[in-house]
């Protein structure tokens, strides 16, 4: 196979290639708001203590799972926040590449530690948000309180 970006040529991905590349396409399918859920329940299990404060909750009485509204909200939430660094460390628009090259790509962005250290259900996320950013960035406005949107 030529690595020609270009090159049209059908080629099978190659067996050995990462289980993460895999779920990233699979993610990359996925509409805005359910990434952005995906995203804020990520953040909610890579953070110790977002993940305490829930365990508390509910054992007080609150609901065992969040809405899959206030996912993606939360999501939105943690994409607002990291989208300014996301944008600063990806630099100019890169050449287009195939899906899992952008998607190995922008896995290794995300783990240079330009956002410190998330998780993997973090960077899974944020790596399909970033590669549908521009989907992602008209959700999470959406879901933006009034001050923030000017």
């Amino acid at each position: 196979m030529s690595d020609d970006p270009y090159d049209t040529r059908f080629a099978l991905i190659p067996v050995d290639g990462p289980p993460l590349t895999e779920t990233g396409v699979m993610l990359m399918g996925l509409d805005a708001e359910r990434l952005l859920a995906g995203l804020g329940l990520a953040a909610l299990g890579d953070d110790p203590a977002r993940v305490a404060l829930a365990v508390d909750r509910i054992r007080h009485g609150a609901p065992a799972a969040p809405s899959f509204d206030s996912l993606v909200e939360s999501g939105a939430r943690h994409w607002r926040s990291v989208r300014p660094a996301l944008t600063a460390a990806a630099g100019s628009t890169p050449v287009p590449v195939p899906p899992r090259a952008a998607w190995q790509q922008t896995v290794r962005l995300l783990s240079a530690g330009h956002l410190g250290e998330p998780g993997p259900a973090t960077i899974a996320h944020l790596a399909a948000c970033w590669l549908r950013r521009e989907e992602i960035d008209q959700r999470a406005e959406r879901t933006a309180p009034e001050a923030a949107r000017g």
